[in-house]
């Protein structure tokens, strides 16, 4: 049973041996990487590059769900793209604009 789960994994179009499989797996290093700078200073995030993330985010889980054959390593990834960039934006936006929610915030 799990022999033939791992070798249909292995001869989808999508699988192992194209790079189908590859490029999205080494984009998780982007969402890893922006999932450990949330502990990093707000004023320390860049809009441009959040922006970026986001929008690529946006732009390719859309792209995987319509493309053949479905590559959901490529939606996974891209979800988590776009949710890490928007948590920054977010971060970045009220630090930047409403910063005086986060200094009664500190009072209380």
């Amino acid at each position: 049973m799990a022999a033939s789960k791992l070798q249909a994994l292995w001869n989808h179009p999508a699988g192992p041996k194209t790079i189908h499989f590859w490029a999205p797996t080494f984009k998780w290093g982007i969402s890893i990487a922006n999932v450990a700078d949330f502990s990093k200073p707000p004023e320390k995030l860049s809009y441009p590059q959040q922006i970026a993330v986001t929008c690529t985010g946006v732009v390719w889980s859309r792209y995987s769900t319509v493309i053949t054959p479905k590559n959901w390593n490529l939606f996974s990834v891209n979800v988590a793209m776009a949710a890490t960039g928007i948590y920054q934006l977010s971060r970045k936006i009220k630090h930047d604009y409403f910063p005086e929610t986060e200094a009664a915030v500190a009072k209380e």
